[in-house]
């Protein structure tokens, strides 16, 4: 995958890090939740290679109640206004529209929606007024009941096919093609085989032709996999995954462990590019 993205070149491997501000994020939560602490989060993400920063006020792990549009704002906006021109680049994580706009108003540079802008009725529109750059995930249900059995018939192709669906209409909305990225949404209403297999078949995302997300880090279909269950030891799992996932041309990488996937990333290139 070459191109680019929010300005970034995609001829190399991008990391986005994670900076949770909320009390129940599945992995880290309440750790960055006061202001000063997000803050603190986000400038040690920077200072090991983060080129974008990915700040949430809403979880969205399973299970996971919504919080009120308010309550979200007065999370994120503080931290947004201490963490911008610090030299990465800042989404802001939600699914609704005010918080998209008072995000970006406060200087977010890229929306990422898990609900691909149609969880809220004004997002597709209010993401085509602000003009910035979108992420589009693919979730089946919402966070509090996703993971009640879900069912495909073939994951990786349905998956596939929402994404390129999400991407047309971006386009009637005004959105411009170059503006838009993707995300297959591991652990969002799948089971671990939905995830294993969306995996293996992740260039067929790639092939959608837009810049493609990758988000596995910590998750629990990990731990199911190697027998960890503490999100904060599946650091070997997630940089495992992440790999076979560049190796089919994704290129951003959204991570907890930024200067531990980064590395691995440039290994991986360095070793590639001798191999050209």
């Amino acid at each position: 995958m070459s191109g680019s993205f929010a300005g970034l070149a995609l001829g190399v491997s991008r990391v986005m890090g994670v900076v949770n501000v909320t009390p129940d994020s599945f992995s880290d939560g309440g750790e960055a939740f006061a202001l000063e602490a997000a803050v603190e989060r986000g400038r040690e993400l920077i200072a090991l290679g983060a080129d974008i920063l990915d700040i949430g006020g809403e979880s969205t792990r399973p299970g996971a109640s919504p919080v009120s549009v308010d309550e979200e704002i007065d999370r994120v906006v503080p931290v947004i206004s201490e963490l911008r021109n610090l030299g990465s680049l800042l989404s802001i994580d939600t699914r609704h529209a005010e918080v998209m706009q008072a995000a970006v108003y406060a200087g977010a540079d890229i929306i990422n929606d898990v609900s691909a802008l149609d969880g809220d009725p004004d997002a597709m529109s209010m993401a085509s007024e602000l003009g910035v750059p979108v992420i589009l995930m693919h979730m089946r249900g919402q966070p509090d009941t996703m993971q009640r059995d879900p069912h495909y018939d073939d994951a990786p192709s349905e998956v596939r096919a929402y994404l390129s669906r999400r991407v047309s209409a971006c386009l009637e909305a005004g959105i411009p093609l170059d503006n838009i990225a993707v995300d297959p949404g591991i652990g969002f209403g799948k089971t671990v085989e939905h995830n294993l297999q969306i995996i293996n078949r992740i260039d067929e995302i790639v092939d959608i032709g837009r810049p493609v997300v990758f988000g596995v880090s910590r998750k629990s279909f990990i731990g199911r996999v190697s027998g960890e269950e503490d999100p904060k030891r599946r650091l070997p799992g997630s940089i495992a995954a992440a790999l076979a996932a560049y190796d089919k041309g994704v290129r951003i990488f959204r991570v907890h462990d930024v200067g531990e996937t980064a590395q691995a990333l440039k290994v991986s290139e360095a070793i590639r590019r001798e191999g050209l």
